[in-house]
């Protein structure tokens, strides 16, 4: 008798982002360069049935929409209005509690609990800079809680 050992690729998923949200909740430093699946194709994956709705709000404070940085290094300052962040993965979804997923040219760079933080080695020209409030099992809240940037990195 042939036993099959896969994992199933949704618990594999969730592994992986139990596994990243842990990695980097103490960390003030983000990776601009992970390389991995786009945010969207991870959010959904994980959102099953109805999302909860939240009425938290989410603002980028900086970099600044068409703000011209000058160095490679970016300081991101993040402002959450009416939630929390949560350092655990969980099913038991919480209107006002959660992660904050970082967005930068549509990969996924971060899932951070913290509000300020440096984004490393961006490289020169235009960005865009996304940041979502999701719940605390990673998929978005319905409506979406998102907030975005444009900027342009001059080294």
């Amino acid at each position: 008798m042939r036993t099959n050992r896969t994992v199933p690729a949704a618990l594999l998923g969730l592994t992986l982002l139990m596994a990243a949200c842990g990695d980097t909740a103490g960390s003030s430093a983000l990776s601009a360069s992970t390389a991995g699946p786009s945010h969207a194709s991870m959010s959904m994956s994980m959102a099953p049935g109805p999302r909860p709705s939240t009425a938290a709000t989410v603002a980028i404070v900086s970099p600044k929409n068409g703000e011209t940085v000058r160095a490679s290094a970016v300081a991101l300052k993040i402002s959450l209005d009416g939630g929390s962040i949560s350092t655990t993965t969980s099913t038991d979804l919480v209107p006002d509690e959660g992660h904050l997923h970082i967005v930068l040219d549509d990969r996924l760079i971060s899932m951070t609990s913290g509000l300020a933080s440096v984004i490393p080695d961006v490289t020169p020209g235009t960005h865009l800079l996304k940041v979502e409030f999701v719940a605390n099992d990673h998929a978005p809240f319905d409506p979406r809680v998102i907030a975005a940037v444009s900027f342009e990195v001059r080294a």
